[in-house]
């Protein structure tokens, strides 16, 4: 039964701050890295897996949140996750080693698995059906904005504080959350008696836990080149295929895969992976772009898509009211993807001269645009689902959009890392004494270097290291490119699968239910 005023408001409140500590948790500590690196004695390879633990962890327990939540009361299942997660918040910011960061960010992970869906799950039970599209763009604040505003955040406490205090913030929020979410949100039945799928479970955990540790650590270790690669690669498929055949089989699944039979929500899953790999991709490539590049120092980074998260705010409510008046959602997540195709095909027209006036108009479209994807593809995916099934609903489609994200930087990292070999050989075939630009330029470095004292010899060998930087700069512009315009292109062609769901008015589906 949906909530009424006062009590309406607190509930989604709640749920939108315990939701936003997940997903600022996602991002904020990867500005940090380095610190945590020097202060700890890591290596690289180390303080990778804080990020990558974290993330593992919580894309493991997302599609099995719905069935937390039902065996244990929503509630308490909420709650418990809340309150787990701000204290080992605590544990993080004091971990003395490396071994114990991780193990605490990993449990970290778990928690904040239960956190999203689960705010979903209520936020979507707390309001009435035909106001869908207002609940969801309220729960959109934080999935959208807090991504984006994480490493904004992140840099800001690291340049003014210390490393700890990113997760030492965690600490009055989350109480508050906990207070607000024991005293306020209305208790759901418990489903005690049913056996637990123990199988169900171990296979999801292999399955999901491989392919995203694959997707967050392939690159970095040159993919299939490392057997731990090879060996997780073979589990996630065998996991994945074991897996769906048990829950297929079984009388009371971890997972209930029988929600797939709404088009809606079976199609919904396949646009929020590609929402996540446009929304996550993007906030990947981005501060690389700007900081590598550019040569924008984290807090500058963060200050420009500062503007286009508020953009998202602002958009948010009134997307939410055109959908509660019928406007349908196919047509508005179609704006949206133009939009996030405008916003990376501007981008991808980036030169070495781009500076901060260059990409604030194609960030605040993209802020629009997001507005515009996120809300109604979730609209779209939840709309047909009720009682139970939207606890199990909230945690598949938020597994797609977190594995579509994952999926989306290892992609864009692999484009990177190979697009830079291939504009660096074409690049280096100008430099020969054939070509009368390069000679200019070559000779312009020559005569400026000996112009300051340099004897021949030192002054030849300093304008061919001149000009090797500018081909890597050159190189890097354009692979940086490259990165921008596949993610337009991956997004433009997802258009039509948005048609392939059923128009349908939120008053007309409150009232069918």
């Amino acid at each position: 039964m949906a909530e009424t005023g006062f009590k309406k408001w607190i509930i989604t409140i709640t749920v939108i701050v315990a939701s936003l500590l997940e997903l600022i948790d996602t991002t904020i500590v990867n500005v940090s890295l380095p610190q945590i690196q020097g202060n700890l004695g890591a290596t690289l390879e180390d303080v990778a897996w804080v990020v990558t633990g974290y993330a593992v962890a919580n894309v493991i327990v997302l599609p099995m949140s719905g069935w937390l939540g039902a065996r244990f009361g929503r509630k308490n299942y909420f709650l418990t996750s809340i309150i787990v997660f701000t204290i080992v918040s605590f544990l993080c910011g004091n971990a003395h080693s490396m071994t114990e960061l991780i193990l605490f960010r990993v449990i970290q992970g778990f928690a904040g698995g239960g956190l999203i869906s689960t705010a979903q799950a209520i936020l979507l039970e707390t309001w009435p059906r035909e106001q869908i599209g207002t609940a969801t763009a309220l729960f959109g604040l934080g999935a959208v904005v807090g991504p984006t505003v994480g490493p904004t955040i992140g840099g800001w406490i690291t340049d003014h504080y210390a490393w700890p205090w990113i997760f030492y913030v965690n600490i009055p929020v989350g109480t508050l959350a906990a207070f607000c979410t024991y005293t306020f949100i209305r208790e759901t039945p418990k489903d005690e008696k049913k056996p637990v799928d123990w199988w169900g479970i171990a296979l999801l955990a292999i399955a999901v836990g491989s392919l995203q540790t694959v997707l967050e650590k392939g690159e970095s270790e040159d993919w299939f080149a490392k057997t731990y690669i090879l060996v997780l690669t073979i589990a996630a498929v065998l996991g994945t295929i074991l897996f769906i055949w048990r829950e297929l089989s079984t009388d009371h699944p971890i997972v209930n895969f029988s929600i797939l039979r709404h088009r809606s929500f079976s199609v919904g899953m396949f646009t929020s992976f590609i929402l996540g790999f446009g929304l996550y991709g993007s906030v990947f490539v981005f501060p690389v772009f700007c900081q590598n590049l550019l040569g924008f120092s984290a807090q500058q980074t963060g200050e420009l898509l500062f503007p286009g998260g508020l953009c998202t705010i602002m958009m948010m409510p009134f997307i939410g009211k055109m959908l509660n008046k019928g406007i349908p959602a196919q047509f508005m997540a179609t704006a949206g993807m133009f939009l996030f195709f405008l916003f990376t095909n501007m981008l991808s027209h980036s030169t070495l001269a781009t500076g901060e006036k260059d990409v604030l108009i194609p960030l605040l479209i993209r802020g629009v645009g997001m507005a515009l994807l996120f809300v109604p593809l979730t609209t779209l995916a939840m709309a047909d689902l009720k009682g139970p099934e939207l606890g199990q609903g909230s945690g598949l489609n938020n597994m797609g959009r977190q594995l579509g994200g994952s999926f989306g930087i290892a992609v864009l990292t692999t484009i990177i890392h190979t697009r830079q070999g291939f504009h660096r050989s074409n690049l280096l075939t100008n430099i020969n004494q054939y070509n009368p630009l390069f000679n200019d330029r070559f000779n312009t470095l020559l005569h400026g270097f000996m112009a300051k004292g340099k004897s021949l010899t030192d002054a030849t060998v300093m304008a061919y290291k001149a000009i090797e930087g500018m081909v890597i700069r050159q190189s890097l512009l354009l692979t940086y490119d490259d990165a921008y315009w596949i993610s337009g292109i991956v997004m433009l062609c997802s258009i039509p699968l948005l048609y392939l769901q059923p128009f349908k008015k939120l008053k007309a589906a409150a009232d069918a239910h």
